[in-house]
């Protein structure tokens, strides 16, 4: 999928995995501190969609988690803060809503604190019943990971 110069690839080779780990690790809440081998292992039985602008440059990112049947965890969203407003973020979002992969699945799972007006575009919601869902979160776990290493 492409317009305006840029293009969004699913070609794993596609992805800068160094500007995709410093943009986690450093300008994400959900992600800060995540190592890099982390990162990597984190694509490797993942849906990964880059995008990429004119001269093949990462400018933007999205991950789905998914069994390709019946669910899909959107994760790791992010475009470049100086392309945001200008129409990437919805080429981005048009690329993973049109994977042949990704349709007619019963569930889709998203946690985001930013940007939901682009989400609800797509028919994204609140969860109907939050009281069916629970969690296991443990947001100290990169910094136990690095103490490890040390």
């Amino acid at each position: 999928m492409s317009a305006g110069g840029f293009r969004v690839s699913t070609d794993p080779s596609d992805i800068d995995l160094d500007t995709l780990h410093r943009f986690l690790s450093t300008q994400t809440g959900w992600a800060k501190d995540i190592p890099r081998e982390v990162v990597a292992r984190s694509l490797e039985h993942s849906l990964c969609f880059t995008l990429l602008d004119g001269d093949g440059r990462q400018r933007g990112f999205a991950r789905v988690v998914t069994d390709r049947a019946t669910f899909a965890y959107l994760n790791d969203v992010y475009v470049d803060a100086d392309l945001r407003g200008q129409g990437q973020s919805r080429l981005l979002m048009d690329a993973v809503h049109a994977h042949p992969d990704l349709q007619n699945l019963r569930r889709w799972l998203l946690a985001t604190n930013t940007a939901p007006w682009l989400y609800e575009k797509y028919g994204w919601s609140a969860l109907i019943k939050p009281t069916l869902f629970m969690e296991r979160h443990d947001p100290d776990v990169y910094r136990r990971m690095a103490g490890q290493h040390s």
